[in-house]
């Protein structure tokens, strides 16, 4: 398996993205680094607490999947360029900073992982 260094994944994040909504909080991707598909989504965790994947979704231009429904015949997918939403229902975060772990299983090169801090953006 090609082991893909955690910094260059990083780079999907957008900085200031998170956020707080009405009912949790959301943070987008970009994707600068190529056309990719996700046949499974890692649980996200936030300052180290794993957030129970039902309450995760990925969007990506009104298509909306629970990171439960991700699988190898539903993926993931986001193409080069092109913004997602990870958004989290039922908890919201303080202001400040927090630490964002999450990561994908990408066919031909498996577990990929990475984790960032950002500041929760007031808008």
């Amino acid at each position: 398996m090609i082991k893909v260094p955690g910094f260059l994944l990083r780079r999907l994040y957008v900085k200031g993205s998170l956020r707080n909504t009405s009912d949790g909080f959301e943070f987008r991707l970009k994707n600068s680094l190529g056309s990719g598909y996700a046949h499974g989504l890692l649980p996200i965790k936030v300052n180290g607490e794993a957030i129970p994947m039902e309450q995760a979704t990925f969007a990506v231009e009104g298509q909306v999947l629970l990171f439960t429904e991700v699988s190898k015949e539903k993926p993931a997918s986001l193409t080069m360029n092109r913004e997602a939403t990870i958004s989290i229902k039922g908890r919201t975060l303080e202001e400040g900073p927090h630490k964002l772990s999450m990561g994908f299983i990408v066919g031909g090169l498996g577990e990929l992982r990475f984790d960032l801090t950002d500041n929760l953006s007031k808008s």
